[in-house]
């Protein structure tokens, strides 16, 4: 059974950094892509990062310059360092692993149970 868990958010001051984890866990083959959306209250989920196993990257506009994807193929885990944050960035923070090969299985399609990131004075 595949399991992703995010960690690491919090209350953050505007201005303030954090650093999200996602750890995808199981009998993993390998993953294709992982990607960081998120949530605010009452807004549809939105990209906000991805990143291939070949190292490209992809961001929204509203983050590119201060939040950085990155990815450890061996550990299977995705981690978004977050810089600079606005209140805008409020929000419930997923994780979704996708292409996602398990040993002998198709590709499939993850999701974690999401992070609270909270910015504010």
């Amino acid at each position: 059974q595949v399991q992703l868990v995010e960690s690491g958010g919090g209350l953050v001051q505007p201005g303030g950094s954090l650093r999200l984890s996602c750890a995808a866990s199981g009998k993993i083959f390998s993953i294709y892509f992982m990607t960081w959306y998120r949530q605010a209250p009452g807004k549809q989920r939105d990209l906000v990062a991805s990143i291939v196993d070949d190292g490209s990257t992809n961001y929204a506009d509203s983050v590119k310059g201060r939040f950085t994807i990155s990815r450890d193929i061996a550990k299977n885990t995705a981690y978004l360092e977050m810089n600079s944050l606005k209140p805008e960035d409020t929000a419930v923070y997923y994780c979704n692993a996708n292409g996602l090969r398990t040993l002998g299985g198709p590709p499939s399609n993850w999701w974690g149970r999401g992070t609270q990131v909270t910015v504010s004075s």
